[in-house]
């Protein structure tokens, strides 16, 4: 009975269509992290004096540590669309899926 369940799921269409869009769409948010953090790592190596740079003259924060915090905000705010379309158009297939499997 289990095996007749699981390839029921590996045949339904929105079973591919949910594993499909899942895919693509955390590719997608794993790429913009990867390229934000790799464009700050190119910064550091390249070009340290850019970010050593101070806000203003009579400050001690250089422009370095709000573009750290910004990555560190970045990195939770692609977290947050991830689950935010997760627990809608993800949910909303798998939902779907499990309706279908009952009748």
């Amino acid at each position: 009975m289990q095996a007749d369940v699981v390839e029921k799921i590996k045949n339904n269409p929105k079973y591919h269509e949910l594993v499909s869009k899942r895919t693509s769409f955390s590719w997608i948010l794993s790429i913009i992290m990867l390229i934000i953090y790799y464009a700050f790592i190119l910064v550091i190596a390249f070009n340290p004096q850019l970010l050593a740079t101070k806000i203003s003259p009579d400050s001690i924060i250089t422009i370095g540590i709000p573009i750290g915090v910004l990555i560190i905000l970045s990195a939770f705010l692609l977290t947050g669309i991830y689950v935010w379309r997760a627990n809608g158009e993800f949910d909303t297939l798998t939902n779907q899926i499990k309706e279908e499997l009952k009748s």
